[in-house]
Order: structure tokens, then sequence, then C-alpha cells
């Protein structure tokens, strides 16, 4: 009788907890209701979306590099310069350009081609970090989610064109842990405060399966709906970049910063050496002149650390592997995540549509740093296992199902001025060297606003830097006044001034195209859209009256291609393919079929020899192959491409697959091309 009783009260407890949460939490709402966004006051900001606003064209790259060149005198030099165009750097220079400082921006490669275009997409506090802190009584976790959470409100006011909040089910199969998981969502809701997104809520068994089709039904006991935040990641450090130019900033991709100049008397860092990595006649270094260096590189900080200190220096950083795989569509509703809290070894899988694609992942392992990581079959097929065990059992998730696939590495850092030196560090890491170089390291996407600030108030300090009142460096509509003060936090991105959820409607009407590609266009591009829309072709057809598809079944069009040679820096087909459109990250096998297309627009744009054409489609297809692309496959012809190649590749994985009622007696049809590939 006395175990009955026990027993009893100890199931009755999750359930008094939560009852006493959601009482304090439902009060909290009542009498703290959800702020309005911040206006922003902005200078000569349009209102509505029915007309195209006020554009001023950014400096050119070659403006860019001659600004660059130009500072070399102790009466030129920056106040910063910034090594690495990932969404930390970018962000710095966003800060640091909004508060009136000179500063440059320079990135090897291109903005976000490392670790900030391969996130799971998610803008996000971090449901099992909060649950970590709770488990474990770790204060850390605990304040991490808080500031995630604050950081996510923010995200999500600035560039509502590129982010959204997304409904995410985490499906209870075990009766006993409603309660459970219920108390942690409204922790999560609570936690977030004013800023919070939606309330969470609890489904039954049959509103979750309606909600969520493919869910397995066997066992299932109801599920909790809680929302976070997702965006195009790759798009959003792009338009950081760009906002921070609208602001004066220099921003310079495809160049290296590969020396770090220090005067001999202090041995404090005065400059830098850069080199122009595009093939140009002026290839040659040259010198910058700057008060401070930030360290911006993710993955690669150890090798600037290195530059500064020497190739004995201790490493920080501990590199991580997270794999992602894209699925078609239609295994997962439009507007409706999944998490997976407890995988067979214990980690944490998300299934959600990005898109119009489903993205699964993430895997956790260590792994060596390289500029292009390439996702392991292992880690492909874990994924694909992991994701199974929760779909009906009627839906079966092939290997050729999988359209990409990519690893992104994640740089875990320890603290180097720390006694446990091994120990990882929770949040980000800021550190300034002997010499006086800034390092900032490890964070989330999420919380790069924040980074930022943080590490320009800490350059200010070090290297007495004056922000000051400045005028306008251009006359776009939106720009907020340069005071001095950091207001990134209210600092609405490039795109985000003329944009609404209907602006679409006025793209269709003003210039004709069809409804997926305006939409496509307003929600990527903002209302930078209009220009995206002008600069396309016509298509001689009776409807769409422009914009030329790249792919048949995706809304990326040949205008996008233009736009991002003229007015976004892309100076490559990878930059075009993965960083601008995606079409790279959702199916790698369009983007190969795209490939003609986008060289020869940008050959026209930039002058390309054929020399330099041929080289972009080795170049391309290589990276392809960190895409999910066979290895086997790299040395594919443009001429095999343009025959319809990559058909007959999709239609001989359908036959192996048994999916012979894909292929007609025409080849294979758009389902099956929509299915098969890599």
């Amino acid at each position: 009788m006395a175990s009955a009783r026990s027993t009893a009260r100890s199931l009755a407890k999750p359930f008094l907890v939560g009852g006493s949460i959601g009482l304090a939490y439902v009060a909290y709402r009542t009498l703290n209701p959800r702020p309005t966004a911040p206006h922003n006051h902005a200078v000569g900001e349009t209102n509505g979306s029915n007309s195209p606003p006020k554009v001023p064209p950014l400096p050119t790259r070659q403006e860019q590099l001659d600004r660059l060149r130009a500072a070399n005198t102790p009466e030129t030099e920056y106040d910063l310069v910034i090594i690495g165009g990932g969404a930390t750097g970018a962000g710095i220079a966003l800060d640091a350009a909004s508060r009136g400082l000179k500063v440059a921006c320079v990135e090897r490669d291109d903005f976000s081609s490392g670790t900030s275009s391969k996130s799971t997409k998610l803008v996000h506090g971090g449901v099992r970090y909060l649950e970590k802190a709770f488990k474990e009584l770790d204060y850390s976790q605990y304040t991490l989610v808080r500031e995630a959470l604050k950081e996510r409100a923010i995200f999500l006011t600035t560039a509502p064109h590129l982010s959204m909040s997304l409904p995410i089910m985490l499906p209870i199969y075990e009766w006993w842990k409603a309660p459970y998981f219920w108390v942690g969502t409204k922790c999560y809701d609570l936690l977030a405060g004013k800023e919070n997104l939606e309330s969470s809520y609890f489904l039954t068994r049959g509103k979750a399966l309606e909600a969520f089709p493919m869910l397995k039904s066997d066992g299932l006991a109801g599920a909790l709906v809680y929302y976070d935040g997702s965006h195009n990641d790759s798009r959003m450090n792009v338009a950081i970049a760009l906002t921070a130019a609208l602001y004066g900033a220099t921003v310079i991709n495809h160049a290296e910063v590969n020396e770090l100049l220090k005067d001999p008397q202090t041995g404090k860092i005065t400059g830098v050496r850069i080199r122009d990595l595009l093939p140009t006649k002026k290839s040659e270094d040259f010198v910058v002149k700057t008060k401070g260096v930030i360290n911006a590189t993710g993955p690669f900080t150890d090798s600037i650390r290195k530059l500064d200190q020497g190739v004995s220096t201790q490493e920080i950083v501990a590199p991580s592997s997270g794999v992602h795989i894209v699925l078609p569509g239609y295994f997962s509703p439009q507007r409706m995540g999944l998490i997976d809290p407890s995988t067979s070894d214990g980690r944490v899988i998300f299934f959600l549509p990005w898109q119009g694609n489903t993205i699964a992942g993430t895997t956790d392992a260590p792994t060596t740093i390289t500029p292009h990581p390439l996702p392991r079959e292992e880690e492909i097929n874990w994924i694909l296992s992991e994701v199974q065990r929760y779909v009906s059992p009627d839906i079966t998730i092939r290997r050729s199902d999988v359209l990409a696939a990519w690893s992104g590495i994640r740089p875990l850092v320890k603290d180097p001025d720390a006694k446990n030196t091994e120990s990882l560090v929770r949040n980000h890491l800021i550190n300034v060297s002997s010499s006086g170089l800034i390092t900032i390291a490890g964070g989330k996407w999420t919380t790069y606003r924040q980074m930022a600030e943080e590490t320009v108030d800490e350059a200010i300090s070090q290297f007495n830097l004056q922000p000051g009142p400045r005028p306008l460096p251009s006359n776009a509509s939106g720009l907020m006044a340069i005071t001095g003060k950091c207001h990134t936090d209210s600092l609405k991105l490039i795109g985000a001034h003329g944009f609404s959820k209907t602006l679409f409607i006025n793209l269709i009407q003003a210039f004709g195209v069809d409804a997926e590609v305006a939409h496509h266009l307003a929600h990527n591009y903002g209302d930078r859209a209009w220009a995206v829309a002008d600069l396309s072709e016509p298509t001689q057809q009776r409807f769409p009256l422009r914009g030329k598809r790249l792919a048949t079944l995706y809304p990326f069009i040949d205008g996008e291609v233009r736009y991002a040679v003229r007015n976004e820096y892309a100076q490559t087909a990878v930059d075009v393919l993965a960083r601008r459109t995606r079409l790279a990250f959702l199916n790698v096998n369009a983007a190969l079929e795209a490939l003609p297309k986008v060289i020869d627009i940008m050959a026209t744009e930039l002058q390309w020899s054929r020399g330099r054409k041929d080289e972009e489609w080795r170049e391309t297809v290589r990276f392809m192959v960190s895409m999910g692309l066979p290895e086997k496959r790299v040395g594919v012809t443009r001429k095999e491409v343009e025959q319809g190649i990559v058909s007959r590749w999709a239609a001989e994985e359908e036959i192996l697959n048994g999916g012979v009622k894909d292929i007609t007696l025409e080849g294979p049809t758009d389902n099956t091309l929509a299915n098969g590939g890599i």
C-alpha cells in the first residue's frame, strides 16, 4: 500500500510542477504581452512594398580593392581590419561601420563559404541546452539559452524576409513523458519572456498525425509543439556584409590576409598584407595599415593565431563535424519541423522544411579542418536510419532520396588563458594576444550580433578608437543615423525596409513572374526583389513573362545570377549556386544541370575568357563533391551535362532501387529527377 502511494506521488509530481509553471506562465503572458518590433528611426525609410525602394549602387569589388590599397599610410589607415567574412566577421563589420568606425572585412573565399552556410538553418535558443541546464544545474547553459532567445527575436525583426518562426513537433511515444516535455517547453516559453514567438501546445494523437501525416502512428501518445526560428543562413550572411558596405565598410571576398605586420619596437600589430586571390593582372601582395586586427575565421582561428604568435602557438579550436542531408519536400509538412530528442546514441536530430525541401541532421564527430569537408557515407546512413524510426512504416526513405549532403565544421573552442585549457567554452570566447590581435571564436549563428557587439566594444577599448556621429555614406532608404552607439538590435538588414508578406503579389503584377518565383524572390531578397526581377530576361511566353528558371523544379531564375554579380560581389559559379541561390544545397544534380547557364551569364557579366569558363566548370564540379556529388562523377564534362547525362544518372538510380514506375518511355519523370541523383 505504501509502495502504491509512493508511486502515485512520484507520478503526480511532474503534473504538480508543470501545473505551477503553467499558471505562472499564463500570468506572465497576461501581464507582459509581447512588444511590437522596435522602430528603426531610420533616415528616409519607405513604407509599404508597392514600389521599388531607392537603392544606391554599392562600390564595386574593384573599388573596394582600391580602397584597401589606398590605406597604406598612418593618415589613411583603417580603425579595424576583420579577417573572416562569415556571420561573425560580417556582423563585426556592420556593428563597427554603423558606429562610425573605418573598417574593412577581408574573406579568403566567399561570404558564408564555411560554417555559416552549413548550419541546421535554425534561429534558436536551444531546448536541449535548457534541459542540460536544469539536469546538470549548469548556470552557463541557462545563460546561453536566455541570451540566444533574446537574439532570436532581434533576428526575426531585423531580417523578416530571410527568417521566420517555425513550429517544431516533439512526438511522444510514452505517455508519462508528456508532463516532462510539457514543463520543458513551457520553461522555454517563459525564458523567452516578451520575445516569445508563440506559446507551445500539446497535440492529441489524432491532431499530431493530422499536422505531420508522415509520422509513425504505432504507439504515438501525442506530441508537443514549440516555436523557434528558421532562416536562409548564407543569404543572411551576405545581407549582413552588404549592409555593412551600405554603412561604409570595405568588404572584400576572395582575398587573403597572409601576414600580420608589427611595429619592431612595441611588437604591436600595425597592418596586414593582403593578396587578391582572383586571377587578375594585379595579383601581387599589398599592405593595409590599421589600428587593430580582429580574427573571426571560425574553424581557421588557429591559423591566424599562428601568423601572430608562431607555429608553436597552442591551438584552441576543437573542430567537430556536423553532417546534414536534404530530402524531397514531401517528407515533411511545409510549415512544421520535428525534433528527435533522444537518438540511438543520445544525440538530437532535426527534421525541418527548408526552401521547399527537407533538411535532416545533424551529426557530431571530431574532424580535421579542411576548406570543403566531405560528408561521410556512414554519417549519411546514420541520419537516414534515425529519421526512419520516426516516419510511418509505409514510407521508406532510400539512399537515393538524398538530394544533397554536406558537412560543416563547428569550431568549439578552449580558453587559452584558463587553468584547464582542455575544457571547452560553452559560449563564445574573446581573447587578446600580446601583440593586440583580438580573436573571437565559438558561439552560434543565433548570437552572431551579440558576439559582434562585444567584440567591437573590446576593440574600442583596446585600440582607443573613437566612434562617433558621422554622415551617412549613402542615401539608401531606411539607413539609421550613425551616432557612435551600437544599434544593431534594431538596424534592419538590406532588403528588409520595403518587405511585406504581400510583396510577391506586387512582383507578379509588375513583372509577370510566376507565383512560385515571386514568392521566392520576396522571401530571399526582400525589397531588392524588384531589382532581381528587372534583371530577368523575357521568356517569350504568354506566362510567365519574365524569369528563365535555372533548374526546372526550383524557382531560381536568370536575374538572380546577374544581380549576384552586379550587387552581391559574386565572383565564381560556386558563389552563385551555393551561397546566393542555394541550389547546390538543395539538389546537387539540379545545380550541375544549371551550371552551364550560370557560367554563360557570369561570363557575359564579367568578361570571362574561354579558359576562365573551363576553369570555373572544373572548380565548381569539384566543389559539388562536398555537396554530395559522387567522386566518380567529378570528371563529367559540360557537353555531357548538356546532353542529359544527369537525367540518365537519375534513371539508373531508380532502376537500381526498383523505382522503374517513375521511368517513362520518354525518360525519367520530374518525380524521378526530384528524388534520385547522388
